[in-house]
């Protein structure tokens, strides 16, 4: 079997879009979202209608701590940025998404596979896994030998030995890592809808059950439309505009 694992969708139809034919095309078996369906992009109800048909046809799916500030209020650490998006995003989505996204899990377990948005030792309180230390703290906190977060918008990959050692690295798009059966892993897969690590193309990865090994995919799509799209929507902030044509820059 292989999976699918997408995060940060961020409201981003074009990358989406662009995410699940690539995705497709790899013949992957089942689709794995890591949260953060809404905030940010234009196209919050098409993306989480998305998401509810994915679900429906056996996706996993968690919860991100956008989407709980979408269906249940934003944080006040949020900044203005994300607080204006999240108003704007509640006023455009319906009742029954608004309860499809109150609803979701923080986290599932399938098989020998955790998956949760932000970590595994504090799902709710959505602390970042910003380096070696953090994830090493969540994979000492669940027994399941693959834990898959999102959260970070930047892909990366980090394991821990029987004997306790700990490792990390940067993956390079599409090359099949090995995931060695004697460690525990933890992988990020980067954003789909809102990369941050100066490459604008779309990230996911594909964990391949059987053979026992992770790819992440790097998928080119139209960022200039995305960016446009936010600029016309009445009410977004266009810095979240200007921040996808920023990405675009540092990528090239």
């Amino acid at each position: 079997m292989k999976t699918a694992l997408i995060s940060d969708l961020h409201a981003n139809r074009e990358a989406l879009t662009a995410v699940l034919a690539h995705a497709r095309a790899q013949g992957v078996d089942r689709f794995a979202l890591l949260g953060d369906y809404v905030g940010y992009g234009s196209d919050p109800a098409w993306v989480v209608d998305q998401v509810r048909a994915l679900k429906t046809d056996g996706a996993i799916v968690v919860v991100g701590n956008h989407d709980v500030a979408v269906a249940r209020g934003p944080s006040p650490t949020m900044n203005d940025d994300a607080r204006t998006a999240i108003e704007w995003t509640r006023l455009r989505l319906d009742a029954e998404q608004l309860r499809f996204l109150g609803e979701l899990p923080l986290h599932q377990v399938s098989d020998d596979c955790l998956f949760v948005h932000a970590n595994a030792f504090d799902p709710a309180g959505f602390a970042y896994v910003q380096g070696r230390l953090e994830a090493m703290r969540s994979l000492h906190a669940t027994d399941c030998r693959f834990t898959f977060c999102g959260h970070m918008h930047e892909p990366m990959l980090y394991h821990l030995s029987g004997t306790g050692k700990a490792g990390d690295f940067r993956p390079q798009p599409g090359v099949a890592i090995p995931l060695l059966p004697n460690r525990q892993w933890l992988v990020i897969p980067g954003a789909c809808g809102q990369p941050r690590d100066g490459n604008p193309a779309a990230c996911y990865a594909v964990f391949d059950h059987e053979q026992g090994d992770l790819s992440f995919q790097r998928v080119p799509y139209d960022v200039d439309a995305a960016a446009a799209a936010i600029r016309a929507a009445e009410g977004l902030p266009p810095a979240l505009a200007e921040r996808l044509a920023q990405r675009l820059l540092l990528g090239r």
